[in-house]
């Protein structure tokens, strides 16, 4: 009766599986936790994660292994996207802890039981290698970030976030849906690199595919929250509590990278011609939008709202031209950026939200522009650290937001792609001007509010660290772009 029956290997998943394990742990062990700062709880968590990047490190191997019925790959991108996933969550963490001890309603042991679902649902996300798995991976994390968005339930704000990010979220999991179901029925099969081998022997019907690529295409755009699929990202980043919001705004982009990768370049890499246009259109709006309407803004979470879709849009430009290069060096050196960047974003927006943390306290949200007048005047450390932030993410030299940007403008112009160069630098210097108003704010204007900054010594020396990190690697880029080229040669 179980003679076919074949065991997994389980060793590449061993980093999902160990943290499987311990968020059932934790959340058995918090009903007896009686400290009102979940502090067993909040260690538990972080060794958790410094647990799952111990595995990661110790299972990585630089061939490529699938598991699971071939659903289930790790491989060297995989390794780097889920080591840089943990770092995030363990950073946000930490962000995280003086924020809920002082918000009585949210300082639950579910937050961190949230946090680590969502954490898996990445996981799933970056090593997926079927249909079925990336959609079991996106709704893991979708569905705990919805849950996390509406923890604060004295807030109108966050609810009314919480069933925007839900309802629209429902929507594009339907059209990623739709679009995986037409694939399938063109190419007979859920298996991403099965779809490559009967696209490339031309054995599908066209129409079928080019017409499930568009909902595909349209629901991996809500995900990176590119236009004209962005209308939730303003909404949920300004609504839901900060915490939540540095969250969102960091590790959930390394994932979304992975799914790009996986399905356009992995999977439908044929259908190049057809997506690569939508890219186009869907980063130029992006950068269009995202810019020009992040001028406007008096809320720094929803200045930070748009400027991240700007820079989502800025990434897919590396995605666009590594189809169109020619060479499979310089299809490596775009894609590559592409990673390098969403990385780069990823350090650079946890260090602004960890900013905005830091300056809150109980009843005082720092989330408004005019709170980071006179920053200077208070305290000349974070101001420089905020300054170097928003020059990084700016793209002023030499700090890693300019050598992202760099990378990517490079493999554009490799592609012969000038004009969309030319539009990419024009947009990043109208968005330079909402970053550099910041630092105006902080350094020219005077403070409107005089009390001093109270945030513990780890919160004080992670914040200096990120800040410095960010400094530090536009220094030495070479390091991370070497570490993102050979992980995608590895493994493409």
């Amino acid at each position: 009766m179980f003679d076919n029956f074949v065991v997994p290997d389980l060793l590449p998943a061993a980093s999902e599986i160990f943290l499987a394990a311990m968020l059932l742990v934790i959340l058995m062990v918090d009903l007896f936790v009686k400290d009102s700062r979940r502090t067993p709880t909040f260690l538990l968590t972080q060794l958790t994660l410094l647990g799952c990047a111990a595995i990661q490190v110790y299972t990585s191997t630089a061939d490529i292994t699938y598991t699971f019925s071939n659903m289930f790959v790790d491989d060297m991108m995989a390794d780097l996207l889920k080591l840089f996933v943990y770092m995030t969550m363990i950073v946000v963490l930490f962000y995280s802890r003086g924020y809920l001890f002082d918000r009585p309603t949210m300082n639950k042991g579910e937050y961190y039981v949230l946090a680590l679902t969502a954490t898996l649902g990445m996981m799933v996300m970056i090593s997926a290698n079927n249909f079925v798995t990336i959609y079991v991976g996106l709704e893991l994390l979708s569905l705990s970030l919805y849950g996390m968005v509406a923890m604060n339930r004295d807030s109108v704000a966050s609810t009314e976030a919480a069933m925007k990010y839900f309802i629209l979220g429902a929507l594009a999991s339907g059209m990623l849906l739709y679009g995986m179901s037409m694939i399938y029925g063109g190419t007979g099969t859920l298996e991403i690199t099965k779809i490559a081998e009967t696209l490339y022997n031309a054995e599908s019907n066209r129409t079928v595919l080019v017409f499930g690529l568009v909902f595909l295409v349209a629901g991996l755009a809500f995900k990176l929250g590119v236009v004209p699929f962005h209308m939730w990202v303003p909404d949920v980043y300004h609504g839901a509590p900060t915490t939540v919001t540095l969250l969102i705004g960091s590790a959930p982009k390394l994932a979304a990278f992975a799914i790009v990768m996986r399905l356009l370049v992995g999977g439908l890499i044929t259908l190049a011609a057809d997506w690569q246009d939508m890219l186009i259109v869907l980063s130029v709006l992006s950068m269009a939008v995202g810019n020009l309407a992040a001028i406007a803004q008096t809320s720094l979470k929803r200045m930070l709202a748009y400027s991240a879709i700007s820079h989502m849009g800025f990434m897919l430009l590396g995605i666009v031209t590594g189809v169109v290069s020619g060479d499979a060096r310089y299809a490596l050196n775009a894609y590559s950026s592409s990673m390098f960047y969403v990385i780069s974003y990823v350090l650079m927006s946890a260090g602004t939200f960890g900013m905005i943390l830091l300056m809150a306290r109980a009843g005082f949200e720092a989330d408004n522009l005019d709170d980071y007048k006179g920053l200077n005047k208070r305290s000349p450390w974070f101001a420089a650290i905020m300054m170097m932030l928003m020059f990084s993410m700016a793209g002023v030299p030499f700090f890693i937001g300019f050598f992202a940007k760099f990378s990517v403008l490079q493999a554009v112009v490799a592609a012969d792609y000038l004009w969309l160069a030319i539009v990419a630098i024009l947009f990043s210097l109208i968005g330079a001007f909402y970053y550099l108003r910041v630092v105006k704010l902080m350094y020219f204007d005077a403070p409107t509010d005089e009390t001093p900054i109270s945030a513990g010594l780890d919160m004080r020396l992670l914040i200096s660290a990120n800040g410095l990190a960010v400094a530090v690697l536009g220094v030495f880029p070479q390091v991370l772009m070497s570490l993102c080229a050979y992980a995608l040669l590895r493994s493409l």
